[in-house]
């Protein structure tokens, strides 16, 4: 009778810690989300502020600087003579189509505005490589052998100014993945640079 009773004790003593430990699991789950919503909002805050002017300069300017690149890359579908040239045309519009998107993106999470298209306007003053309008028109009015020329030798000059922009946010800017687009731009316009100064001979 006495292990009976003794039995039935230690069970009321089991399923009293089980309770309690039930009812802790629960006290910390509570606290946990309390927790990993200050965590959150922590991150969100610490994601808002970690990027400069730089980084913002970047962005802003990098989008219309590519977005001419595309408009010169377009023009060679139906005017260059060259297929090499038309390859790398579409080289240029398949990177740096997806990086305005990316850049765009950027400025909008930071609460910046996304420049609108300027096409047709005179840039070439705004940053460096920019084609001014005299030279679009020179390109847009250019066919076969003589297009390809033209093309190259301006694509030159503006990817020299691209990589001039990504090595001041390679230097100055602070958010991670504004730093490596331009890394990235560097080390791929370099290479284009290369292959059209072959082409150019």
């Amino acid at each position: 009778m006495r292990s009976k009773h003794l039995t039935a004790a230690v069970a009321l003593v089991i399923a009293g810690g089980l309770a309690l430990s039930a009812c802790g699991g629960r006290d910390d789950s509570t606290s946990g989300v309390d927790s990993s919503s200050t965590a959150t909002s922590s991150a969100n805050t610490g994601q808002q502020s970690d990027f400069n002017d730089t980084d913002v300069t970047f962005a802003t300017d990098m989008i219309p600087h590519h977005r001419q690149a595309v408009e010169m890359a377009k023009l060679a579908e139906t005017r260059a003579q060259s297929s090499e040239v038309k390859d790398l045309a579409t080289q240029i519009m398949g990177a740096q189509d997806p990086e305005i998107q990316t850049m765009s993106g950027w400025l909008t999470s930071w609460g910046k505005p996304v420049p609108g298209e300027m096409s047709g306007m005179d840039m070439s003053g705004s940053m460096p490589g920019m084609m001014s309008t005299d030279d679009m028109d020179n390109l847009m009015n250019a066919t076969g052998a003589e297009f390809d020329q033209v093309f190259l030798t301006l694509m030159v000059g503006h990817h020299r100014g691209a990589i001039e922009m990504a090595k001041t946010e390679q230097r100055d800017g602070m958010y991670a993945g504004a730093v490596a687009l331009a890394e990235q731009i560097e080390t791929a316009q370099t290479d284009e640079i290369a292959t059209m100064e072959g082409l150019l001979g």
